[in-house]
């Protein structure tokens, strides 16, 4: 008979792509993730892994019997799910990853009505950009993560997710006190063609979308700064280094010397959150959901 945690071990390596990855997704270490497939592969009479360089690879017969355990693991989660359900209590882990500023102004009110009224669960919570959270959420690692797009460029997501809205971040533009357009009730986006720009780091997904909405806006942004965290973002305008977009979730309080002005065709970000569809049933999911649309309806 198949072992479990083997095949568990097996789907980690087949999604991971190695045993280092496997071993962090799985949080053992990577000897005991060679004892279990060495262990797996006595089992089925088979080799499943092949060295490939310094690291491994699946064989087609390691491939095969990944596909079968991913199956198998998820049916496992929907076994789970309906035991769940049937206790009617939100209970055991959850883990819950947020981008940063969500992380920040979203999820302490979460986790503190979670505590209070679900305290059998026990909730961790991760900080991750919204990428990196779908990715663990597919993988299993965690239960649930809160992403966002933006109003022109949505994230993608792959299929076997489901997610709730759960806010509308509106977005304004920061500048020094000193600027020209600093006593403005409005702006345009085209009004700061000619500043330095203040961007989020190359890659991300929030530059991508700067990147692409300037463009659209019919001139080129002159970057002249990177920081990840507008907090980073906004002390550089603050020195009067440039000008930012900056969202109002998880934002204040605001630096002195920096005053911010909307846009007059409002730029916004749709703060949702996301989870497996097998895990759809379980009460733990249903409740931190919950959680997070009150959350976010007190901040709109």
């Amino acid at each position: 008979m198949l072992n479990l945690e083997r095949l568990r071990t097996l789907d980690a390596l087949a999604r991971h792509g190695s045993v280092s990855g496997a071993a962090a997704g799985l949080h053992v270490t990577t000897s005991a993730v060679s004892q279990q497939m060495t262990k797996l592969e006595r089992e089925v009479g088979q080799q499943l892994l092949a060295k490939n360089g310094r690291g491994v690879r699946l064989t087609d017969a390691g491939r095969l019997l990944a596909d079968h355990a991913a199956r198998i693991l998820s049916q496992v989660e929907l076994a789970q799910s309906d035991l769940e359900r049937q206790r009617g209590k939100a209970v055991g882990r959850l883990g819950i990853a947020a981008f940063p500023t969500a992380m920040r102004g979203l999820l302490p009110a979460t986790l503190a009505s979670l505590r209070a009224h679900h305290p059998g669960l026990r909730v961790t919570a991760e900080e991750l950009e919204p990428q990196a959270g779908v990715q663990k959420v597919v993988r299993g690692d965690l239960d649930l993560a809160v992403v966002l797009d933006w109003y022109n460029k949505p994230l993608p997501l792959p299929d076997g997710l489901l997610k709730a809205p759960l806010l509308d971040d509106p977005a304004d533009v920061a500048m020094p006190v000193a600027h020209p357009l600093a006593d403005r009730p409005e702006v345009d986006l085209e009004d700061f063609a000619e500043d330095e720009w203040i961007a989020w780091t190359e890659g991300e997904f929030c530059h991508e979308w700067l990147m692409f909405t300037l463009r659209g806006k019919g001139f080129e942004p002159r970057v002249a700064h990177r920081a990840e965290e507008h907090h980073t973002q906004l002390a550089l305008v603050a020195a009067g280094l440039g000008v930012c977009v900056v969202p109002r979730l998880g934002r204040d309080p605001m630096p002195a010397g920096v005053r911010t002005a909307p846009v007059r065709h409002r730029v916004r970000r749709h703060v949702y959150v996301v989870w497996r569809a097998d895990a759809d049933r379980r009460p733990s999911i249903r409740a931190a959901v919950e959680a997070l649309r009150v959350a976010g309806a007190g901040l709109g």
